[in-house]
């Protein structure tokens, strides 16, 4: 079976703020003062982990050593797919379309947008049982889906050269969520209602305990009841026995092209974001979306990657394979300048399902990971089930813990 991700698809620096940030936080609590949690990473997972625990009454200390959504998280840059659409796994399919509602509210909170229905369009090789049984899900759970054809898909997106596809799934309600301000406008959000923020960078844990009482970091002791540490690419060198090989971070090369001048065809609402499922390395995309170009990436993981040293140049192989692509798919964008690229992460485990579980040696501490580039969308649950287990009042999902995990070969 495909990963859910691909289903039809010397000091430790953590995942992560916009320089306004710490300037708009409340009074920092003073050194040594003991926060109820300290969340430790201040990217998707750990910025909603830290807004849901604020906002049921508890002290929470949300740490980053670089900030939120920083262009070396996880968590940073432009945009990510939000779409349902999870070859018929319940769990990530209901997990997608409740957190659409918290990101929605969210938009609706902040004047620039954090969410553009743009639509999400899978195209499919072939026709299959499982694309009805996805649809039948989605359907069940009042998620509007719609099967186009092959007629019908090029009637509708005449600028996409669909040749070797049978089938599409068009999913309206969905889109692109905007990674690095939705994320600094909850983190914001977090201080405005009374949580604390800083910008600090942690030493990898330590202790002989049961339980984990202090964290050192550039020379403090800071002191908690309880720990998330949500530090994306960066969980395996702070829990090295622990995480080690279970998540490993791969290189992802993402381009924007330029589209001629004057030509809306490649925006919203003109254009989806999309996914070829057709691709070897299920190329995926979004529409030009507020001036900066049409996305373009590969899901298929590249080398592994050290998110701390890594370069962040786009590689010229990867280039001319993007290039090789659209002149099949996207013939209109094939000779277009390009107009930026990025290198960012995937911190994949073994199997594509998140990591969620308490360490094993430490009762007070937890480990929240394995996005596996799919895991953004997913932010509000993750928040939201984080927030239950610690306070005891959550059922842990068996895929997600430590020991469904293997080490990658």
């Amino acid at each position: 079976m495909l990963l859910p991700r691909r289903s039809v698809l010397g000091s430790l620096t953590v995942a992560g703020v916009a320089s306004g940030l710490a300037s708009a936080a409340p009074a920092i609590a003073a050194q040594g003062a003991r926060a109820d949690f300290i969340v430790v990473g201040a990217g998707v997972f750990g910025a909603w982990t830290a807004w849901n625990l604020q906002r049921r009454g508890n002290r929470v200390l949300l740490l980053d050593a670089w900030g939120a959504a920083h262009n070396r998280s996880s968590s940073g840059g432009e945009t990510r797919l939000i779409r349902t659409e999870y070859a018929g796994n319940e769990l990530y399919t209901r997990w997608a379309w409740a957190s659409l509602a918290e990101w929605q509210a969210l938009s609706r909170r902040h004047e620039s947008p954090i969410f553009h229905p743009t639509g999400a369009l899978y195209i499919y090789p072939e026709d299959g049982a499982k694309i009805d049984e996805s649809i039948a899900l989605q359907r069940g759970l009042g998620i509007p889906i719609d099967k186009l054809t092959r007629v019908q898909l090029d009637q509708r997106w005449p600028q996409i050269d669909f040749d070797g596809i049978a089938v599409g799934v068009m999913q309206p309600t969905m889109g692109a969520l905007m990674a690095r301000r939705s994320v600094q406008n909850l983190v914001a959000e977090f201080i405005a209602a009374g949580g604390t923020y800083r910008k600090l960078a942690v030493d990898p844990p330590r202790s002989d305990a049961s339980t984990l009482a202090l964290i050192g970091g550039g020379g403090e002791t800071l002191s908690a009841d309880r720990f998330v540490f949500a530090c994306g690419p960066w969980l395996p060198k702070l829990f090295p026995e622990v995480v080690g090989g279970r998540i490993v971070p791969t290189r992802q090369d993402v381009f924007f092209f330029a589209p001629g001048a004057g030509d809306t065809r490649f925006e919203a609402p003109h254009f989806p974001a999309w996914v070829d499922v057709s691709s070897k390395d299920l190329h995926y995309g979004f529409p030009d979306i507020e001036s900066r170009g049409f996305k373009i990436a590969l899901d298929g993981h590249g080398p592994k990657y050290d998110p701390d040293t890594g370069d962040r140049r786009v590689s010229d192989a990867a280039l001319a394979d993007v290039r090789a692509y659209l002149a099949r798919r996207f013939p209109a964008l094939a000779k277009q300048p390009l107009a930026e690229g990025r290198v960012c992460q995937y911190e994949n485990s073994d199997n594509g399902h998140l990591l969620i579980d308490r360490h094993p040696q430490w009762a007070n501490c937890w480990i929240v990971g394995g996005g596996s580039g799919h895991g953004f969308k997913h932010g509000p649950m993750v928040g939201r089930h984080v927030a239950d287990l610690v306070l005891g009042t959550g059922r842990a999902e068996p895929d997600f813990a430590l020991a469904a995990h293997k080490v990658h070969g």
